[in-house]
């Protein structure tokens, strides 16, 4: 989680991770501008019925981050300063 912020830089990030950050930051934009090259990567990767997947999910998002803002909810702080961390692939979680 803290390496999302600069997550091109991360060696965190898989290339396909990476891929799918940067198509969530070109939605996010105003207005929303993803280049055709990389949605053909990632429809490579997920196909159709996956790309429909994923843009829903990050649209969704988007909606509701943009409704919570226009609406002035903030979050609560009931996880201020924590992060829910992933298990780690392979160390038998």
């Amino acid at each position: 989680m803290e390496a999302l912020a600069d997550y091109a830089n991360s060696p965190l990030f898989s290339d396909l991770e990476k891929t799918v950050l940067q198509y969530a930051d070109a939605m996010t934009h105003t207005p929303v501008e993803v280049p055709d090259a990389l949605f053909e990567r990632l429809r490579e990767k997920f196909g159709e019925a996956g790309m429909v997947e994923l843009t829903a999910t990050i649209a969704w998002e988007n909606y509701r981050a943009r409704f919570d803002h226009a609406f002035g909810i903030e979050a609560e702080g009931f996880s201020e300063g924590a992060y829910c961390a992933l298990p780690v692939a392979g160390q038998g979680h």
